[in-house]
C-alpha cells in the first residue's frame, strides 16, 4: 500500500476515535450492572468528555479533514494514483462527515434535517458515480463539490467548538449560518451533478 492510500486509510481509522471524544458513554452502559466494577472510571471519563471532549474531537476532525488534500496532492505529484485510492478516498470523506453529523445531531447541535439532506446528497452522488463508472465514465469533483466540503467542515468544527473563540466576543451563531450555507450549496451541487450527468441516468433507465 502506497503512502497516499495509507493516509486515506488513517482517515477512516480515526472515525471511531473521533466518536469516542465527541459522544459520552451512554447512560445505559454506565449504569449496566455487569459493568459496575468500572462504573466510576466511566463516570470520570464522561466528566472529562463533558469538559474537553468536543475540543479534542474538533482537533481530530480538523487534522483528518486536512489529510484529504494531502493524500491527493502526494498521489498526483508522485504519480501514485491507484484504483484502490480512488475507491477509498470518497469513502473516507463521507464516513468522517457522516460520523460528525450524527454525533452533532445526537448532542442537539445540528438539525436532523440538515444532516439528512447532506448525507442523502452523498449517497445520491456516490450512486451516480458508480453507474457512470460502470459505463467507463469518470465524474470528477466539481468546484461546487469542493466548496460544499469546505462549508461543511467549517460548520462542523464551529459546532463542535460551540463557536469558540468567536463566542468570547459575540453571540453570532457561526455554526448555524455555515450549516445553512452548507445545506444550500450541497443541494445546489446535487442539482448541478444531476443536470450535467443526466445522460448517464437516461441511458441506464
Amino acid at each position: 500500500m502506497n503512502l497516499p492510500n495509507k493516509i486515506t486509510l488513517s482517515r477512516i481509522l480515526v472515525v471511531p476515535l473521533f466518536l469516542i471524544f465527541a459522544l459520552p458513554i451512554p447512560e445505559a452502559i454506565v449504569g449496566a450492572g455487569i459493568l459496575e466494577f468500572m462504573q466510576s472510571q466511566m463516570i470520570a471519563f464522561n466528566q472529562f468528555i463533558a469538559a474537553y471532549g468536543r475540543y479534542i474531537a474538533a482537533g481530530i476532525f480538523l487534522i483528518a479533514s486536512a489529510t484529504d488534500a494531502v493524500d491527493g496532492h502526494i498521489a498526483r505529484k508522485k504519480k501514485l494514483v491507484t484504483r484502490f485510492g480512488k475507491f477509498l478516498d470518497p469513502i473516507a470523506d463521507k464516513l468522517l462527515v457522516t460520523a460528525a453529523l450524527v454525533a452533532l445531531v445526537q448532542n442537539g447541535d445540528v438539525n436532523a434535517w440538515a444532516a439528512m439532506l447532506i448525507i442523502s446528497r452523498e449517497f445520491i452522488v456516490t450512486g451516480l458515480r458508480l453507474v457512470a463508472a460502470g459505463d467507463g465514465i469518470v465524474i470528477a469533483a466539481s468546484k461546487l463539490g469542493k466548496l460544499k466540503t469546505v462549508l461543511q467542515d467549517v460548520a462542523i468544527i464551529a459546532a463542535l467548538l460551540n463557536n469558540f473563540p468567536i463566542s468570547l466576543f459575540t453571540d453570532f451563531k457561526l455554526d448555524e449560518y455555515m450549516m445553512l450555507a452548507a445545506v444550500i450549496i450541497t443541494l445546489y451541487s446535487l442539482f448541478d451533478y444531476m443536470k450535467k450527468n443526466q445522460s448517464v441516468i437516461n441511458t441506464n433507465i
